[in-house]
């Protein structure tokens, strides 16, 4: 059953024509944009600079730990150049670190962060000519506050500018003399604690312009795609609504639409975010770490591999679960619409359990979804988990053999954890940029849908004497299949002609060409002899006026439908809808409404009764003045009482106009000047009503078949 009813593709892959084409809708707000992305890279760099910063803290103010180089013993070992000049870049410091090398009596102590400047291959030999110890140090500049505590101290190394004592000698101090030896270390913490928080304050700050801005660019653009399909929707022709369900339009303005806003809010930038973190976590591991950052490439190929396997996976879930959607939303619908035939015909119960199918194919559709995100995701987690272990296990190798830092190591916990977390985020929102490039393609598969009635008509017409002329009009909805076929007749100016037949002989088809709500096969229609096709739509269409079989009402008050589209002022406006209604006997059933003519009509006016839809709708084409009426049907839904009150108005606001009246009722066309039969989508007779019965053929059958008792 569900392959009845999809009848559409329903996921797109990704594109890039149509990626292309929803970004072209940027353009109106790249304003927008550029802060998008300059929050993104602040938020991007702070979020980086946060673990940065936690490394800075531990390794330069809480640990403080020092490596010691005997530079002395190193100018009297013959050293590889390479390994020389090693030892001069650490004698001269690094700009990534707050804390500089402190040189005392001949000993370079380097802080134990910058050691991961140094290849494995120097710190062999260093440790081999003994020019690197196996110690860790504390170094530190005298001051007025700590040279009284240092000065002749044999647990200190120290001359006129610094002091260094063993690590684990710290321990044995008081704490006035830690708190006197430690105190730039207190500042220092204080100062890269205010650059964290301020770090934090722009992270916040930038994350909130980053998504009110992305979130306002998807709202305009949003706002701009449905203007744009509402705008191409009613300039289309009539053939592109028989062509398109109501349903399927409203569709692509409605849920098509709101997808490109997902992917704007949380696709397109958080795609970037996404990448702009795991390519800055990366970069920040090398530099901190290259032999640690090379632990987490090396667990990287099994979570591609995941990723590969589970957009694949996700892509033909989210397929099945789209599929299964549509033929529950199109089954409900088509259930609800015909819910009187349901019960009338005791299908309940089938109609139930056709809809249980249909909804577990949707459940089960759903499950496949969510298993697998429910297999990939603790996947992923454990790859991370298993990473971070490692990088624990290596991690404190090195730092015992004091060839890395405790903070640093701290560092990369961190930055794994933001590694990971876009890897599991971008498989998650792969799903949203499938229904995103599905959604894009319909979209701009109804935009480019060009259906419309070409309006290259030049000539503006105003005082219309309503001479009408079909001639050898030919027409079909299906090709080859003709509704209209070489019909040709002519009405008179202020004449009523009236058109008859069976079924499908094609009436109602006159007035949709007449109108041009749909353009002619070959033939011509001509009116005051100017062929309508060289008529603006605009003018043709304020001068001849339709009142339809199906009566059409908006919600809104009953003025609001009885003016809708006259261009006079408000004042004027109300007073045709008065005089209009008046013509046609409305006034007083209107003025039975406590509101009047301001009473609201619900949707399908179903507040109010048919022929009183119907008496709303004659006002409404007597209050715009046509000079050409086309009665379609008009008086098919409306009892005899109504009946009468309309032709009573009618009789009088016909007078002197044309007019031309479609109608199965033979008995309010027999005071027509001409009658035509149709048959076969031609002119089978002609005449009066007299006429016409006594010549005894398609008409008069028609009118025994009527009134026969």
């Amino acid at each position: 059953m569900s392959d009845y009813f999809e009848q559409e593709e329903v996921v797109k892959d990704y594109d890039n024509t149509i990626f292309k084409r929803i970004l072209s809708y940027i353009k109106p707000y790249r304003h927008l944009a550029v802060i998008t992305f300059l929050a993104l890279a602040a938020s991007t760099v702070g979020e980086l600079l946060l673990p940065v910063l936690e490394q800075r803290i531990i390794d330069d103010a809480i640990v403080a730990r020092y490596l010691s180089f005997n530079i002395e013993t190193a100018a009297e070992k013959q050293i590889s150049e390479k390994t020389a000049a090693a030892l001069k870049t650490l004698s001269k410091g690094s700009g990534l670190f707050q804390t500089e090398p402190v040189m005392i009596n001949g000993i370079l102590f380097v802080p134990q962060n910058q050691q991961l400047r140094i290849s494995g291959d120097i710190e062999k030999e260093l440790r081999a000519e003994h020019i690197l110890d196996g110690e860790q140090w504390y170094a530190f500049k005298l001051n007025e506050n700590n040279r009284q505590y240092v000065l002749n101290n044999p647990l200190f190394i120290q001359d006129e500018n610094a002091a260094a004592l063993k690590s684990n000698l710290l321990k044995t101090l008081s704490k006035d003399e830690v708190r006197a030896i430690r105190g730039a270390d207190l500042d220092r913490i204080n100062g890269v604690v205010l650059i964290l928080f301020i770090s934090l304050l722009i992270v916040f700050a930038a994350s909130y312009i980053q998504t009110w801005s992305a979130n306002l660019i998807g709202q305009r653009v949003m706002k701009d795609m449905r203007l744009e399909l509402f705008q191409k929707t009613i300039s289309q022709s009539s053939g592109f609504l028989s062509r398109n369900p109501v349903g399927r339009i409203v569709t692509r303005l409605g849920g098509d639409v709101e997808t490109i806003n997902e992917f704007f809010t949380n696709v397109m930038v958080a795609f970037l975010k996404d990448i702009s973190v795991m390519a800055g976590a990366l970069v920040t591991l090398f530099l901190l770490s290259p032999r640690l950052a090379l632990v987490v490439l090396v667990c990287m190929p099994p979570v591609v591999i995941c990723m590969t396997l589970s957009r694949v996976k996700a892509r033909d879930a989210f397929r099945r679960q789209r599929i299964a959607s549509s033929a529950v939303n199109s089954y409900f619908s088509e259930r609800l619409s015909g819910l009187q035939i349901v019960q009338y015909f005791r299908r309940e119960r089938k109609s139930m359990n056709d809809y249980g199918a249909l909804n577990k194919e949707l459940l089960d559709s759903n499950l496949s979804e969510i298993r697998v995100y429910a297999i990939f995701r603790p996947i992923v987690e454990f790859i991370a988990t298993f990473t971070t272990a490692a990088l624990i296990a290596i991690g404190s190798v090195l730092v015992l053999n004091l060839t890395l830092s405790i903070g640093v190591l701290i560092a990369f916990i961190n930055l794994v954890a933001m590694f990971y977390a876009p890897v599991m985020d971008i498989s998650e929102k792969y799903t949203i940029l499938q229904s995103a490039m599905a959604g894009g393609e319909r979209v701009f598969a109804l935009l480019d849908m060009e259906q419309r009635i070409p309006d290259q008509g030049k000539r503006e017409i105003s005082a219309v004497r309503g001479h009408i002329e079909f001639k050898n009009v030919s027409f079909s909805y299906k090709t080859g299949e003709e509704v209209l076929k070489n019909l040709s007749f002519q009405v008179e100016p202020g004449e009523t002609a009236a058109i008859v037949g069976y079924t499908g002989a094609g009436k109602t088809t006159i007035t949709n060409v007449l109108t041009r709500l749909w353009d002619i096969d070959s033939g011509k229609i001509s009116l005051d002899g100017i062929n309508i096709k060289e008529i603006t739509l605009k003018s043709l269409r304020r001068s001849v006026l339709p009142v339809l079989q199906d009566v059409f009402l908006f919600s809104g008050t009953i003025a609001e439908n009885i003016t809708l589209g006259i261009e006079l002022p408000p004042a004027e406006a109300r007073a045709a809808a008065i005089n209009a209604a008046k013509t046609v006997k409305a006034h007083d059933f209107i003025m039975r409404h406590s509101e009047g003519y301001d009473t609201i009509l619900s949707e399908g006016a179903t507040n109010i009764s048919s022929g009183e839809r119907q008496l709303i709708s004659f006002a409404r084409v007597i209050a715009h003045n046509p000079s050409v009426v086309v009665l379609d049907e008009a008086t098919s839904s409306i009892d005899t009482e109504t009946e009468q009150l309309i032709q009573a108005g009618m009789d009088r606001v016909l007078s002197g106009r044309t007019s031309i009246v479609i109608a199965h009722r033979l008995s309010t066309i027999r005071n027509a000047d001409r009658i035509l039969v149709l048959k076969g989508g031609a002119v089978a007779e002609q005449g009066r009503h007299d006429e016409l019965i006594a010549y005894n053929g398609l008409y008069a059958g028609l009118y025994r078949l009527q009134f026969q008792t």
